[in-house]
């Protein structure tokens, strides 16, 4: 088993966490459990998609601007 020492929420303090055994077949199982209290936490990349608007502001043609006489 894996093992490394992460911050426990529960136990309130940097504890030892171990690699349970995985049923799923995973490679590297994300989850992690607390060797005191028995926790888990799940460690797993964030994966964030950013959306940026165009550079110039899309401009209005000056004869949109004017009012319908």
């Amino acid at each position: 088993m894996d093992e490394r020492e992460l911050r426990c929420v529960i136990c309130d303090g940097d504890m030892l966490f171990e690699t349970p055994p995985c049923d799923d077949g995973h490679d590297d199982c994300p989850e992690l459990v607390c060797t005191r209290c028995g926790a888990a936490e799940v460690v797993a990349p964030i994966v964030v998609h950013l959306w940026m608007p165009p550079k110039s502001p899309r401009r209005i043609a000056p004869q949109q601007r004017t009012a319908a006489a």
